[in-house]
């Protein structure tokens, strides 16, 4: 399965979750074994070479993407949460978003300085938490290898936030 079937694969949902938003659900992809086998094979592919050591997935959907490309890749996989959701001592960082802020938080023992951190996410739209999520890494020490999507809604310019950064995304609209 190449990048265009997977993206028949995807439902677009009109007006949702507000009216005007044309919403790309993956989970029509997911509840497909070989559609999300594939989608995950063929984010891997892009960084075989790399040497990764850690995946960082920032909530909810990252987990999806990021703890079946870690196992893929054999890397180590963290997620990246809201506050309150991780038990041990965290690092915080707080980001903008159109309307107001939001913060973000990883476990401080997640990253050694110097690994090799791939950030990886379901959605490449504003950037926002994406750029949040490598800033926090590289706030460890962590360096980034790239920042991996299965789509990116190419509109919004999120690659724009995240340069210099190796950005590859699997489907854009």
């Amino acid at each position: 399965m190449n990048s265009n079937q997977l993206k028949a694969q995807i439902r677009e949902v009109m007006d949702f979750p507000k009216a005007g938003i044309c919403f790309k659900d993956i989970t029509t992809i997911l509840q497909n074994k070989v559609a999300f086998k594939a989608a995950i094979d063929l984010l891997a592919k892009e960084y075989y070479k790399h040497e990764i050591d850690l995946i960082v997935g920032p909530e909810a959907r990252g987990f999806i993407v990021g703890a079946p490309l870690a196992y893929v890749l054999g890397t180590g996989f963290i997620p990246v949460r809201k506050p309150g959701k991780l038990p041990a001592a965290t690092e915080t960082i707080e980001y903008d978003l159109e309307y107001g802020s939001n913060k973000l938080q990883m476990h401080r023992d997640a990253i050694k300085p110097g690994q090799k951190v791939l950030v990886a996410d379901d959605l490449l739209a504003t950037g926002g938490t994406a750029a949040a999520t490598v800033k926090l890494v590289e706030k460890m020490g962590g360096n980034i290898v790239g920042v991996g999507f299965l789509i990116e809604l190419q509109f919004l310019n999120g690659r724009e936030l995240l340069a210099p950064y190796q950005v590859k995304s699997l489907i854009q609209y």
